[in-house]
């Protein structure tokens, strides 16, 4: 397909997003550090922001929209490498709320070292998704059918979690799974197991939860490769610090 001559390829494009509130829009931008370059009440709605070298702008949303089925809209803004945006967000988020919005709305979802994704949802259920330019064609999603035991329920809690954004089935088939197979697994999979319901308890809002958990996976041994893949397995290794044994 040809284009026209006179056509200049220096497009731009800035996703239009709905917004249900335009006073939790603004704050939450606030927080996170962006700058509101539009604000517009009457006579329709219209917000406009920037941050880094991207925008967002927003919209009245379709009358009877619910955010909280978070089906609204959204965008993608391609990055060189997502670790810096996220712990960027999480910084502001930390400064601004006094913690990390992991769960409702708005929210971020977690990242973990060698991820190529992250989102952040904002107030309207808008999914904002930063994703490496460079990601690979074929993610490996999981769901290997070669997997059993507390392996799968492993591969399962990890797909619900980075894919479905599901926290909560993520807490319950690993604490389920850890029940029904913990026997017969490997130590490095049940500390692998634990080491994630440390990290859900903490983001489901239960810290009740961590020491019990962090008791059983300090008693586990661990030579050094194992101990290394379990703080992979988790966004902070920072949280296993007190609760991971020494390696072997």
């Amino acid at each position: 397909m040809t284009t026209d001559e006179r056509v200049m390829p220096d497009e731009k494009t800035v996703p239009l997003l709905p917004c249900v509130s335009a006073e939790e829009t603004l704050a939450f931008w606030r927080a996170l550090g962006f700058e509101v370059t539009w604000e517009q009440r009457k006579p329709y709605l219209y917000l406009a922001f920037r941050w880094s070298g991207f925008e967002l702008h927003y919209g009245s949303a379709s009358p009877g929209l619910d955010p909280s089925l978070e089906n609204t809209g959204g965008c993608l803004v391609m990055v060189g490498a997502v670790g810096p945006y996220h712990a960027a967000f999480v910084a502001a988020m930390r400064k601004s709320y006094g913690k990390v919005l992991g769960k409702g709305l708005p929210r971020i979802t977690r990242y973990r070292p060698g991820a190529s994704r992250f989102t952040i949802v904002d107030p309207s259920g808008n999914s904002i998704t930063f994703i490496q330019r460079d990601e690979p064609e074929e993610l490996e999603y999981g769901g290997s059918k070669r997997l059993t035991g507390l392996a799968k329920v492993l591969d399962n809690a990890r797909i619900l979690r980075e894919f479905k954004s599901d926290d909560l089935a993520a807490f319950r088939a690993l604490n389920s799974g850890l029940r029904r197979h913990g026997a017969t697994a490997s130590a490095v999979e049940r500390a692998m197991a634990l080491a994630a319901l440390i990290e859900l308890s903490i983001a489901l809002d239960e810290p009740d939860r961590v020491p019990e958990w962090g008791s059983r996976l300090r008693e586990i041994p661990l030579i050094a490769p194992e101990r290394q893949q379990v703080e992979r397995a988790v966004a902070d290794p920072g949280l296993l610090s007190r609760w991971l044994p020494d390696a072997t």
